[in-house]
């Protein structure tokens, strides 16, 4: 059984919505199956399959969100400390080209949002600074591009 490492945040988050699964989203859905029967011929209830199809998606994700949680490894940056990037480091890097200075934090899959600079621990440029050093050089390689970048700070925060 492989561990999935996540931070204590994103155990609560999982945690949470599981939760809210089993408590709001599953219960409102069988009301909704039950009013959609009531309505007559089920063949053509579109309420009825649309239902049914949100209770496939709902036992879905309640099986995801239990697997996840089952094989979690929380892993608390805060207690962490070195001097190499690792998981849940936040990592500020400079970009060679522009000079952009951008922050990132590495967390695990079910936690990454680009757009909060949080980044999958398996992705391109996590991969390529896991074991870096600050003043170290990072070569990330997209499908189109490469970019140079140089480690200016690793917190655990």
């Amino acid at each position: 059984m492989t561990r999935v490492p996540m931070t204590p945040e994103g155990f609560a988050r999982l945690t949470d919505e599981l939760e809210r699964i089993r408590k709001v989203e599953v219960p409102k859905n069988i009301k909704d199956i039950e009013e959609a029967r009531e309505h007559g011929d089920l063949r053509e209830n579109a309420e009825y399959h649309a239902a049914k199809e949100r209770q496939g998606h709902l036992a879905g994700r309640e099986a995801y969100l239990q697997d996840r949680l089952a094989r979690a490894e929380v892993i608390d940056p805060r207690k962490l400390k070195g001097d190499r990037v690792m998981f849940g480091a936040t990592v500020t890097l400079e970009n060679e080209d522009s000079g952009e200075v951008t922050r990132v934090k590495i967390v695990g899959e079910d936690e990454a949002d680009p757009n909060r600079g949080m980044i999958n621990l398996a992705s391109p440029m996590a991969k390529a600074m896991i074991g870096k050093s600050v003043d170290d050089e990072v070569k990330v390689k997209t499908s189109q591009v490469q970019k140079t970048y140089y480690i200016l700070k690793i917190e655990f925060v």
